[in-house]
């Protein structure tokens, strides 16, 4: 805010206090009645009311010497309290700016505040006066803030040195020697809160005495408390970053500090030791702090912040060998229970992992692995066991050696019940059986001793498809068989079905029955005598009974999934059989009396399954898919068709090798990359350039960037694009030209919150008083601070900021009006109504990369759904995904490669993550005629999120975004057709 005599001032921050709104306000008579007759808790309450009304926008200056005569003399602690809150936010100053004759009696009865027996009056009274920018007031109060430094009670003294910080700093004038005062007053103060305030004073103030007494006492440091050290941390920061040589002198003290008491102690000790030397010891003395500081901090919050400055030390080339010492250091903060904190650590493990360290770090995630199975079973349990699958798999994938002693271990979660796992288990050993060719026996060894106890019918499904691709030797394919028919039970599917319901004995149940009878009688099984009743008669007993209490006792897998109806496991099983009977067939050595044996056999158990599918037995008939897929496999082993044996045994490896190729590019492609400064020769040369990146001299100074990004007084800017035009696309016009106030707002976006930077202009000649910025919001959005009354001269302009709070993603309206009074007019409050303010969620969406497992999940699990149609003047389908994911900041998961070609219809996969975690899934499914090239994209897109906001929010960001295209397309199309007829035109005269 700009004052009259053109000197910048600070605004002052006034105290917030929520007022409801639905509360009737009180008149002005009815409160000076209460605040002049009424007892103690009605004064209270009185003044109350006027304090919410005043923060509301009311001056009510009529109560000011009512509040004097009445409130101010009460001795209550409560109505001091209201009355430091009242004294803090009344107008002080009449409407030329002169300071209002009342305010003497208010100075007057602080001073006897200073001078009051109660600490708590004198130290809240001194806080009070940090926010006073009136030197009228405060200068008569100097001599007692002055004697306030020698009470007693450190409470008075804290809050005494806050005082004449800040009058120090606002009006130098009124304490010209504060430094010296504070300075003798901290060599001779015990108190840790008094000294820090002192010490913070001088920091800012005067450095060199700061110093001076740092280096009086730097032995005594450690011994200090936690708010006095992170104080000294900051000079000592201040002091290297301006004067390099004096490194040497405090990088002790810093080492020093990262063994102190308090957390943040030792991380912001940590963060000015990396900034300070680049030193190889002093980079591990930082990255072992931050690890302590996360393995013993319960907050995971602080656990997720710590792993971020942890991981940003690997940036740099030189940090990046000793963080790859420190692997195993880092694994401990895997004892963390927070499934997010685990998974940054696997991820920075992942990147520092070499050959030195992958066998220290194997055996320790194998460990990993063991403990998750011992655990008690919770939500993330099976989530962080996939975790720790998929870093095995890549550690496997980066270094093939360790994958002999990971397979074993990996083989045991087949037989887990948690799909999760097993499904990625799988996947590291479809693509290790396929990179790593000596490998694979290992492989098809621990598939064929876990296969019987595999619980799922996928992961059955899927082992299955493993086996039939890799399994080549006679010996092995017997083995596979054997398994197969074990898992089966007794063949023919149907007709041991069939004898169990019509209750006779099977040749399995016969071997059983013959086998307990071979035990003796106390082991427990029940004879097969006659049951007798309580009343003494014979129990009669159905064998259909019998066979219902037989028929969920010992199932083999394989049998009771064809039995509960899931015959899609019954067509892999079959195409298993096909393509390693086919490639034994097709092997020279191979005699001619075992392919007939091996056919026959197969070939047996599909027929087996097929007729036991299409009975009345099972809980669901086979499909028809299923049973053309048995049948295509039979005629495979029957017929010998060269052209089928391609397809079963060459074909389908080549598939898998060219899917995990292209997996490999996608996720190459995808990778988040270090970002490289280029400057061009031709750029104007910067002296800071010709300074090493890791040399503070004349950098940044870190503390002043991070508080100023921390309040939006600084944001980063874009790594690319002009900054000045980006700035000015986010310009928003309030009001008209002819409005006698005009606005305009930039719209700065921060991560949590927006700050609006408005600029206000006077375009009259008259003196606009208390013209006030109302705001308010629709949506997630939450005003901070309301804008304060100013005073606009005639063609005079300023600006105001005004910070609101974003707690989702999700589509906001900001909207309100300018009020203000015009000098020595008789009328009413005058108002200008502003536009509305609409806040874009793309600045909170980013592109992010998931996995078809996590889509597919994240998919069925989210309830809100949108779906858009599309309506767009494009007539390229590819086109059209381009322009999606640029209005949607979505990335497109399909591989580039799917999409290829011109088949008249695209379906692709969009993923997103907003800076609040909230996901974002879509589907886009269009299409178009062949035949018409000029017609335009039609179909759908279905939007998917966790929360309805969210949802609704990116369905309407596509509909204006296709809005806009088709305005432009029509215009573009107008013009045109204008341009021909024109051209009509002039070629008739021409012709006339």
């Amino acid at each position: 805010m700009k004052d009259r005599s053109g000197v910048g001032v600070e605004a002052p921050c006034y105290t917030l206090i929520n007022f409801p709104s639905d509360v009737e306000q009180p008149s002005e008579l009815m409160l000076r009645s209460e605040l002049e007759k009424g007892d103690l808790k009605a004064k209270t309450e009185a003044l109350k009311k006027v304090i919410f009304m005043i923060l509301n926008g009311e001056r009510l200056p009529s109560l000011l010497m009512t509040v004097i005569r009445f409130c101010l003399p009460l001795q209550d602690h409560m109505v001091k309290k209201l009355l430091l809150i009242y004294w803090e936010i009344v107008p002080k100053t009449s409407p030329d700016g002169k300071l209002l004759h009342e305010m003497i009696l208010v100075c007057d009865a602080y001073r006897k505040d200073l001078q009051h027996p109660n600490e708590f009056i004198r130290g809240s009274t001194l806080r009070f006066l940090c926010k006073l920018r009136e030197p009228e007031l405060l200068e008569p109060l100097m001599p007692a803030i002055r004697m306030c430094l020698e009470h007693r009670h450190a409470y008075v003294r804290r809050n005494a040195v806050l005082a004449i910080f800040t009058i120090y700093k606002n009006f130098e004038m009124l304490i010209p020697d504060a430094p010296e005062v504070v300075s003798n007053f901290l060599e001779v103060e015990q108190d840790m809160a008094c000294r820090r305030n002192a010490f913070l004073m001088l920091l800012q103030v005067d450095q060199k005495r700061a110093l001076e007494y740092l280096t009086a006492c730097l032995e005594q440091i450690g011994t200090f408390g936690d708010i006095l050290q992170l104080v000294i941390v900051e000079l000592i920061y201040k002091v290297c970053h301006h004067n390099p040589s004096e490194r040497t002198r405090f990088i002790r003290c810093i080492y020093n500090l990262l063994n102190s008491n308090s957390s943040a102690v030792r991380y912001e000790s940590a963060g000015t030791l990396v900034t300070l030397s680049t030193a190889p010891s002093a980079i591990k003395a930082a990255a072992t702090c931050y690890i302590e500081l996360i393995v013993k901090e319960s907050d995971n919050n602080v656990k997720l912040i710590v792993l971020e400055r942890l991981a940003q030390l690997k940036e740099t080339s030189t940090n990046e060998k000793v963080m790859e010492d420190l692997v195993m250091d880092i694994l401990r903060i895997l004892s963390a229970p927070d499934l997010e904190v685990r998974k940054k650590t696997l991820n920075l493990v992942l990147e520092l992992l070499t050959s030195r360290t992958v066998s220290e770090t194997v055996m320790f995630l194998r460990k990993e692995v063991a403990r998750t199975h011992n655990s008690v079973e919770h939500d993330d349990t099976g989530k962080y066991r996939q975790l720790l699958v998929r870093t095995l798999h890549q550690c496997c994938v980066k270094f093939p050696d360790v994958a002999p002693s990971i397979i074993p271990v990996l083989a045991e979660f087949l037989s887990d019940s948690n799909e999760l796992a097993a499904s990625d288990v799988l996947l590291f050993m479809r693509e290790a059986a396929q990179k790593f060719p000596h490998l694979t026996p290992t492989i098809t060894e621990k598939l064929l001793e876990i296969f019987p106890q595999v619980q799922s019918a996928k992961v059955m499904r899927f082992t299955v498809w493993i086996l039939g691709e890799f399994v080549n030797t006679k010996e092995d394919i017997e083995s596979v068989i054997g398994q197969i028919r074990t898992c089966l039970g007794e063949l023919p599917l149907y007709e041991s079905e069939m004898k169990k319901a019509a209750g006779l004995e099977t040749d399995e149940e016969k071997e059983n029955r013959e086998s307990s009878e071979s035990k003796p009688a106390g082991s427990g099984e029940k004879s097969s005598s006659r049951l007798v009743t309580s009343d003494g008669t014979y129990a009669s007993q159905s064998a259909f009974s019998m066979t219902q209490t037989k028929k969920t006792v010992n199932i083999p897998s394989l049998r009771k999934y064809l039995i509960d109806g899931d015959f899609f496991i019954g067509a892999s099983l079959a195409s298993c059989l096909a393509k390693m009977v086919r490639r034994l067939c097709l092997q020279r050595r191979t005699t001619t009396e075992d392919r007939h044996k091996f056919v026959a056999e197969t070939v047996f158990i599909m027929t087996s399954i097929l007729r036991y599918g299409v009975s009345t037995l099972p809980a669901k008939k086979i499909t028809a898919d299923d049973t053309d897929r048995i049948l295509l496999c039979i005629r495979v082993l029957v017929e010998d068709n060269e052209r089928l044996n391609k397809a079963f045994v060459e074909d389908c490896g080549k598939a898998l090798a060219y899917m995990l190729h292209e997996q490999a590019e996608f996720e190459a492609i995808h990778k988040k990359k270090k970002k490289d400064v280029i400057v061009q020769p031709d750029e104007p040369i910067l002296f800071n350039q010709l300074v090493s990146k890791n040399d503070i001299v004349n950098g940044e100074d870190v503390f002043e960037t991070s508080l100023s990004q921390a309040v939006g007084f600084n944001p980063k800017k874009s790594d690319g694009g002009d900054f000045s035009s980006s700035k000015l696309s986010k310009v928003t016009q309030l009001t008209g030209f002819s409005d006698p106030v005009y606005a305009e707002a930039y719209i700065n976006v921060n991560q949590f919150d927006i700050v609006l930077d408005v600029l206000l202009v006077n375009q009259t000649d008259d003196t606009l008083q208390n013209c006030t910025l109302e705001l308010a919001t629709l949506g997630d959005l939450k005003l901070v601070e309301r804008p304060t009354p100013i005073v606009l001269g005639p063609q005079d302009f300023t600006n105001i900021r005004a910070s609101i709070k974003v707690a989702s993603t999700e589509n906001g309206v900001i909207f309100g009006n300018i009020v203000y009074d015009v000098g020595g007019a008789a009328s009413d409050r005058n108002v200008v109504v502003m536009s509305d303010i609409h806040i874009d969620i793309m600045d909170y969406i980013l592109p992010a990369s998931c996995t078809d497992a996590e889509f597919r999940a994240m998919w069925a699990e989210f309830e809100w759904e949108n779906k858009v149609g599309v309506n767009t003047s494009i007539t390229d389908l590819h086109q059209y995904l381009q322009h999606l994911l640029k209005s949607t900041n979505m990335q497109c998961l399909t591989p580039e490669k799917a999409l290829l070609g011109d088949c008249g219809f695209m379906a692709a996969t969009l993923y997103a993550k907003s800076i609040f975690g909230e996901d974002a899934l879509a589907n886009l499914s269009i299409e178009k005629p062949i035949d018409n090239p000029n017609s335009a994209v039609t179909g759908h897109i279905r939007i998917r999120a966790k929360s309805q906001g969210m949802a609704l929010s990116l369905g309407d960001k596509i509909n204006v975004s296709q809005k806009r295209s088709l305005n432009q397309s029509n215009r573009g199309a107008h013009s045109n057709a204008q341009q021909a007829a024109s051209g009509e035109n002039a070629e008739e005269n021409d012709s006339s």
